[in-house]
């Protein structure tokens, strides 16, 4: 099912927008904080380093209410050309911030780029009912999922990889700027929708907005508690990503390699999951292994936890990659962190399809 959609222009342009997409996201916040801490210091770095984190995520809480009016309005295959045109001066900004190495620009960039995601995201999900048949559902969201999490995987890697001691701005630029090109292509192989509500109307108080759609959900059960499932996922996710490289290092005394292993490793795992769930279902839009899911979540979160908590606060040297693969404490980290991505797979599948 996965193979086939991947070969239907009705899916595939976008599963390759949204990637790319992502990756662009991910590159700019994790070049950014590469830069911070260059041009700072690990110490002084660590405030600007969460800003960066929070300036890409904050208007998701502003702006979703009034991306979900825009996309049930208008075609939802059309404002995805656009959102995606608007990335490209985005990037640009970006380009000139590599250039100058300016952290203000670059914020500047990374707020831009969370204002376009925030309003893409609506987009991006609700097409697929658009676009996919309801036994499609499924395995149409964990391709979403798999994407995103390997997006957020290379995005980590490619940044740290090219901003590296301050980074080369020509290679910074040409790979913000070759990825934002990317999605635009993609953007434009979307079919087209038509309109799904022409007489909504688009409301400039994004607060209203917001609060009206907070309404609606505590007036529906059912979307209520789908929307906090998902939005529970998606802090687990957020937590164990932005603590993954901390525990590795901190911890396990991990060197740079051995911490890219282990996302990789979460990304890898996130994948299994989502396929998983997408085969579990059978054509079907199945709960049932939602909660099981949680809890299992839940049981490999607390195994780490307690292994990270008997490692003695000594002085070793940074433990490789290779060294790790016989390293008991490390293997035994490495497995409850993919059962927790695993877990996290088949539990975001099919609460997204529902």
């Amino acid at each position: 099912m996965s193979h086939s959609l991947l070969a239907t222009r009705r899916f595939a342009g976008l599963f390759w927008c949204q990637f790319f997409s992502a990756l662009n996201d991910n590159f700019l916040k994790n070049a950014l904080v590469f830069l911070i801490l260059w041009r700072l210091g690990a110490e002084a770095a660590g405030p600007l380093v969460s800003l960066a984190a929070a300036t890409l995520m904050a208007p998701f809480f502003f702006l979703s209410a009034l991306g979900g009016e825009v996309a049930d309005r208008f075609d939802k295959a059309i404002v995805a050309r656009r959102l995606k045109l608007a990335e490209i001066p985005v990037a640009g900004l970006a380009v000139v911030g590599f250039l100058l190495h300016s952290i203000p620009v670059l914020f500047a960039s990374l707020l831009g780029f969370g204002v376009l995601a925030a309003l893409f995201g609506p987009v991006k999900y609700g097409i697929l009912p658009d676009q996919l048949d309801k036994g499609e559902l499924p395995a149409g969201n964990a391709l979403i999922e798999t994407a995103t999490f390997l997006a957020i995987l290379l995005g980590t890697v490619i940044g740290g990889w090219a901003a590296a001691d301050g980074g080369d701005p020509v290679r910074l630029a040409g790979i913000m700027l070759v990825f934002a090109v990317a999605s635009v292509v993609a953007a434009f192989l979307i079919p087209k929708t038509g309109r799904g509500v022409p007489g909504l109307p688009i409301r400039v108080n994004i607060l209203a907005s917001t609060f009206d759609l907070l309404r609606h959900l505590g007036d529906d059960r059912r979307l209520l508690w789908a929307g906090l499932a998902s939005s529970w996922f998606w802090t687990v996710g957020a937590v164990a990503l932005s603590l993954l490289p901390t525990m590795v290092k901190g911890a396990l005394g991990g060197a740079d390699d051995l911490v890219t292993a282990y996302l990789a490793v979460f990304a890898i795992a996130i994948a299994i999951g989502s396929g998983l769930a997408a085969w579990l279902s059978g054509h079907r839009i199945v709960l049932v292994t939602a909660p099981i899911a949680a809890l299992v979540m839940a049981g490999f979160a607390a195994l780490t936890a307690f292994a990270i908590a008997r490692v003695p606060a000594t002085a070793t040297p940074p433990l490789g990659l290779l060294a790790a693969l016989s390293d008991p404490l490390a293997i035994r980290v490495a497995l409850g962190m993919a059962g927790l991505a695993i877990a996290g797979g088949l539990f975001v599948v099919p609460v997204f399809a529902a």
